[in-house]
């Protein structure tokens, strides 16, 4: 899936710069004898867009390259996502903030620290997207205690009563279901989604959290 993404990006990147191509090619101008400026007669010039994967480039006219330009408006999948992202990250955010005072592992309380560092930044850059796509405000429709591998209030309630190795087992436990959680979302934003931004930070999350989920298991 990371991959097809990636390739998908690849073309979107390689059919704008042939869009831009084009744009110069069609504002061109010759100087006429009279001193005026006239655009230049399209004299077979083309522009070479590669083709997916396995497929042969294509040479296209101006106008085919400016038809061509990708379409990456936000649907309903890339809202839902990074109104749901924000509040899965919220929660593993409550859920590190107990580990400084609770933990006995120094191991638990510096990858605490990683995880909080991490989901910092990425929650204010989907909030920015959002606020950029208009969609801040609106609601995702879904009810966030049912996403998945978000820990339940009794869950949290037994994490904030207990210390020591107790509380580092059942951090760790609910952290990993979280991140689970978290990388399923990712994937369906993938597969559902269609904003080129949305999908290089669901990327990111596949990226981050199954690589903390490999250092949770190993402890």
């Amino acid at each position: 899936m990371l991959i097809r993404r990636r390739n998908r990006r690849s073309r979107v990147a390689a059919v704008a710069t042939a869009v831009a191509v084009a744009v110069l090619a069609l504002g061109a101008c010759d100087s006429s004898d009279d001193g005026t400026s006239k655009p230049k007669e399209n004299k077979g010039l083309g522009v070479v867009a590669p083709g997916k994967p396995g497929e042969p480039a294509k040479t296209l006219s101006p106008e085919e390259a400016l038809k061509a330009a990708p379409d990456d408006t936000p649907n309903s999948a890339d809202f839902t996502y990074a109104q749901m992202m924000i509040a899965h990250h919220s929660q593993a955010l409550e859920m590190t903030e107990l580990v400084p005072k609770r933990a006995a592992s120094t191991a638990v309380k510096r990858l605490a620290e990683r995880i909080a560092s991490a989901q910092k930044p990425e929650m204010d850059a989907m909030a920015g997207w959002l606020k950029n796509n208009g969609g801040a405000k609106k609601p995702s429709g879904h009810d966030h205690g049912a996403m998945p591998g978000m820990a339940t209030e009794e869950q949290l309630a037994q994490l904030r009563s207990s210390k020591g190795a107790a509380f580092d087992e059942l951090f760790l436990t609910l952290m990993i279901t979280h991140h689970q959680g978290a990388i399923t979302m990712a994937t369906e934003a993938l597969s559902s989604g269609n904003n080129v931004l949305v999908e290089e930070m669901a990327n990111d999350v596949i990226a981050q959290q199954t690589s903390e989920m490999a250092r949770m298991r190993a402890l």
